[in-house]
């Protein structure tokens, strides 16, 4: 009998799922797609087959009801490429689940006490366990005797001391709430971080790194010896660096100020926050690109804008550094992570005394893959390295199943 080699790693979000289909064997993926505005008529399903030569993209608009439809037409999809759900080759279903406390530090194969504490933290999660939750409801109706595991987004995080994980609250009234730093984007920390060391040709457990995941959500994370020991978002993503849409760190009495003297409620603020701050709300755009280049073109909204995002990228730099002690790596990865120079090169410049620097010319040439673009004799190597959280899921979810 063949030895199951396949993973299929499903994201469900609130009106989404994206998923891969991956053999283990050489981590090549067999077909790639996105189900999109799920409950909607118009909504849409790429399907690409990468293991069909010659096979190209199909795209499907319509109504697609909910989430155990989407998956069903994912199935019907894969099927047609002879990669179908019900295939003997599938060892394991992935899925992402942002939020698993502080009881889930690894990969963890779900059963109905699992998901029972997925829902369980639905209340710190509103936005995405109840999402991650329907995917994998659905998915294991489709194939009730397969292995579905889940890969929580905070779980490299557990690994934080109390004297981080903690806020300075009434200790009763945090515990009973469930109010602490749970960190988010881990998946994306944990690959990065390693791929930092084997970059360096060292081992996880030798190298000090600084991870910087920048994309429309940010976080950065301080990763000694493989293990996270603080990290910028808390215990929801709003914490932290500034974001597309999201604030970051801001002064907890702004809140009270906008209910007591601006009379907005609790909602109107929870939604000011993360949904219409960062850099949307000080220049009304939220892709680098079109920022960068309207602070190019003399745009005074834009740069300050770009400013205020650069500084608070040096003043976590600047605080992980300190609560590392020796740092060996600083690490640019996700989509203005991977792609924006000048974002790089602004958050690096001036740091020369912490031994930072980038090469013009490195920064600027594109290319795939981990590379470095600190000069030859930096103190401490400045490095992009795309992220890939549906090899984590999926690599994590093989090792688990196979034991």
């Amino acid at each position: 009998m063949t030895t199951p080699t396949r993973v299929l790693v499903l994201n469900s979000g609130s009106s989404s799922v994206k998923y891969q289909l991956l053999d283990m064997r050489d981590t090549s993926r067999l077909a790639v797609g996105l189900v999109e505005r799920i409950g909607e008529d118009t909504s849409r399903l790429k399907h690409t087959p990468l293991a069909v030569e010659g096979a190209e993209t199909r795209e499907f608009e319509g109504p697609i009801a909910d989430h155990a439809a989407a998956l069903a037409a994912v199935a019907a999809e894969l099927a047609k490429d002879g990669l179908g759900l019900d295939s003997p080759e599938l060892a394991a279903v992935g899925h992402r689940v942002v939020h698993g406390g502080k009881y889930f530090t690894v990969p963890t194969v779900i059963d109905d006490a699992v998901l029972k504490e997925i829902k369980r933290l639905i209340p710190v999660a509103p936005l995405h366990n109840p999402a991650n939750v329907m995917g994998i409801e659905v998915a294991m109706e489709l194939r009730p005797d397969l292995p579905q595991v889940a890969v929580f987004d905070t779980s490299f995080h557990t690994t934080m001391p109390e004297s981080a994980a903690r806020y300075a609250i009434d200790v009763a009234t945090a515990d009973e709430h469930r109010i602490h730093r749970y960190g988010f984007h881990g998946t994306s920390h944990a690959y990065v971080s390693r791929e930092t060391a084997k970059l360096l040709g060292k081992a996880p457990a030798e190298v000090n790194v600084i991870v910087l995941h920048l994309g429309n959500g940010a976080s950065a994370s301080a990763v000694r010896g493989g293990r996270c020991v603080d990290t910028s978002m808390g215990l929801t993503p709003l914490e932290g660096l500034v974001m597309g849409t999201r604030s970051g760190d801001i002064d907890p009495a702004v809140i009270f100020h906008l209910n007591r003297v601006a009379g907005m409620d609790i909602d109107t603020i929870d939604a000011l926050l993360n949904k219409k701050s960062g850099m949307i709300g000080l220049c009304g755009d939220n892709d680098m690109r079109e920022i960068t280049r309207r602070m190019n073109e003399g745009d005074d909204s834009a740069r300050l804008a770009f400013e205020i995002y650069v500084h608070r990228l040096k003043k976590y730099i600047g605080a992980y550094s300190a609560v590392l002690g020796h740092v060996d790596a600083l690490t640019f990865t996700a989509g203005v992570g991977e792609n924006s120079t000048a974002v790089r090169e602004a958050a690096v410049a001036g740091l020369e005394g912490f031994g930072l620097a980038v090469d013009p010319v490195l920064n600027e040439t594109r290319a795939d893959g981990a590379r470095l673009i600190s000069p030859p004799a930096a103190r401490v190597a400045v490095a992009v390295v795309p992220t890939d959280e549906e090899l984590e899921i999926a690599t994590s979810a093989y090792a688990l199943v196979r034991g």
